[in-house]
């Protein structure tokens, strides 16, 4: 036991003990809620690392923890084998960058399967209202003013920006369709719907 305590505290292990130990304090905090696993998701871009489909804090955490267990066996070995001071410093430092090389490799081979706990789901977009019918909320509706009431998915609604450009009437409390989006002026083009005229009907 003293021999692998020896080994954690000690060049080059330390330095994986020193980050296991900020991974482990910051699992604690996410077991008793006060932090959340995706918090630093939106800060590093696993998929440009080829650790994406997990949170960062899982592919972090794995790699931290199998560069900590790698240095620290191949130092218990180092240690064991009686070479000079000297060269097995030198092999310390080849052996912490053969630690972060193998866990690497190690991480990209466990995400993978772990990736299927984690799906990804993209959040709501403006776009998922288009095809939708909206209840008319101004008095008027033209090229340039108009508000209406949408329902989402989730049974929640929105007010959006509407316009239209043929002239068609759209007063309060009508319904109409919302056929389109424009990214650039954020509204949605809107024409008049006729429930008796909707195929699903």
């Amino acid at each position: 036991m003293d021999e692998f305590r020896q080994a954690a505290t000690t060049f080059p292990t330390v330095l994986f003990t020193a980050a296991l130990v900020v991974v482990v304090g910051f699992w604690l905090l996410v077991l008793v809620g006060a932090a959340d696993t995706d918090r630093f998701d939106a800060d590093v871009d696993t998929d440009a690392l080829s650790q994406g489909g997990v949170p960062v804090a899982v592919s972090a955490s794995l790699l931290i923890a199998l560069s900590w267990f790698l240095s620290l066996t191949g130092s218990v070995l180092l240690a064991r084998a009686g070479w000079p001071a000297a060269l097995v410093h030198l092999l310390g430092a080849v052996l912490s960058c053969a630690s972060l090389a193998g866990s690497w490799r190690m991480t990209r081979a466990l995400v993978r399967p772990l990736a299927k706990l984690f799906p990804d789901e993209p959040g709501p977009s403006l776009h998922d209202f288009v095809g939708s019918t909206c209840t008319i909320r101004t008095g008027r509706v033209d090229a340039d003013f108009g508000q209406a009431e949408v329902a989402a998915r989730d049974g929640s609604t929105a007010v959006v920006q509407v316009r239209q450009n043929d002239g068609s009437p759209l007063a309060l409390g009508s319904t109409g369709l919302l056929y389109a989006y424009d990214d650039a002026g954020a509204f949605f083009w809107v024409a008049p719907f006729d429930a008796a005229l909707d195929p699903r009907g």
